[in-house]
């Protein structure tokens, strides 16, 4: 007499996949996000050590500079933000080749294009306008009571750009997020604010 061999049935086997499937479908997206979410770590840490380099210069000089290598800031490399220390005359290091090269006068650190990153444009933050009033003075280190830093970054591979900034004062954002300024509230000085969030 032949035993029967027992086993999983075709059905059993198609709702398996499709309970993997659904899994899958959930878990992904959410791993992407959360993946995109700690890429964003890099603007805050390097936001932070320019407001520390900044306000050590401010102390030394009594006024703010525009130049990166005036205030010592240097990210490390693989960067995927780029920062800006002036608004009206932007020139970013260069981070084309394995050594940094700088031709002077820089006012921003470029992303890490050796490691395959695509360089960033400066555009103005999207907050400026509704709330923010950092747009005049950080034009002006020279003069300015208060100086912004932004960061601009792409964590996502998509078209829309991550947008960081920090103040060495104080600032208002709007009462309630928009979808250009998703930045509310106040926010302390030295406090990384996320003006435009990509995530």
């Amino acid at each position: 007499m032949k035993k029967l061999q027992k086993g999983f049935t075709l059905i059993e086997l198609m709702i398996v996949v499709a309970i993997i499937g659904i899994l899958a479908a959930i878990a992904i997206p959410n791993f992407i996000k959360f993946q995109a979410r700690s890429k964003q770590s890099e603007a805050k840490a390097n936001l932070k050590a320019s407001f520390t380099a900044m306000k050590a210069y401010y102390q030394e000089k009594d006024k703010y500079s525009n130049f990166v290598q005036d205030i010592g800031f240097v990210p490390e490399r693989n960067n995927r933000f780029a920062y800006f220390f002036n608004n009206t005359t932007v020139l970013l290091s260069s981070r084309a080749t394995a050594i940094e090269t700088y031709a002077g006068g820089e006012t921003g650190i470029g992303v890490d294009q050796f490691k395959g990153y695509a360089a960033i444009a400066y555009g103005s933050s999207p907050c400026t306008g509704t709330g923010m009033t950092d747009a005049a003075q950080w034009a002006d280190a020279a003069t300015s009571s208060q100086y912004t830093v932004f960061a601009i970054g792409n964590v996502d591979g998509d078209t829309d750009l991550d947008r960081w900034s920090i103040s060495t004062g104080s600032r208002s954002f709007p009462a309630t997020a928009t979808a250009t300024c998703t930045m509310s509230g106040p926010d302390a000085g030295g406090e990384p604010a996320n003006d435009h969030n990509d995530v």
